[in-house]
Parts: C-alpha cells; structure tokens; sequence
C-alpha cells in the first residue's frame, strides 16, 4: 500500500550526504554505511556529528531520501545517544540488535520463511 519506498539505496550515494532529524535540523554528514551480512542491503548509516564529534548510527530502515539529503525520523537526542561502535569497522549482529532496540525497531527476523 502507498507509494513506492526507496529501498535500493546505493550505499556509496549516501555517503556525503546531509542528515536531518525528524524535526529538520541537522544532523550532520552521512560517513559510512553498514550493510547487512545476509541480505547486502544497506541497513544502517553512520552520521558525522559535527555537534558530537563522534559519529551518530542511524537505521536506513524508515530514513528517507529526500531532495538528496537523508531524513532519519528520529528525534536529535535519540539519535545523539544511540551507541557508537566507531566507523570503518563491521557491525556485529550483537551491535546491530542494540540499535534496533535503542530506536525501538522490530528486530527483522532472519529465518527467511
């Protein structure tokens, strides 16, 4: 139902990318992007945080690609305290489920039935 979502997001567009929260305000700059393991989809985007000077993982899940820049619809603060693993290295499947439950997202299921 509803329109079509941008699912098949090239990973490397993303990249350099502006962030913004759910009210508009900026976030930062799109760093690295994780990809799952089982699938290769892109799932999760590590944002520079100017603010932080840290880098701030966003789930692609619900994130929109809007006029080139990436809307994350989460609030600044939940994304400013999500856990950091620091960028340029793997996501551990231990890693990611921290992240679906710090934005409270359903952990997909991996059965593939």
């Amino acid at each position: 139902m509803g329109g079509t979502v941008q699912t098949d997001i090239d990973p490397r567009s993303l990249i350099g990318r502006k962030a913004f929260d759910r009210e508009g305000t900026k976030i930062g700059t799109v760093d690295e992007v994780y990809l799952d393991d089982a699938t290769g989809t892109p799932e999760w985007a590590a944002v520079r945080t100017g603010l932080f000077s840290r880098d701030a993982f966003v789930p692609l899940e619900p994130s929109e690609l809007v006029e080139d820049t990436l809307r994350v619809p989460f609030e600044r603060a939940l994304i400013r305290d999500a856990p950091d693993f620091g960028v340029g290295r793997h996501l551990s499947p231990e890693q990611e489920l921290q992240l679906y439950h710090h934005y409270g997202l359903d952990v997909p299921q991996e059965d593939g039935g």
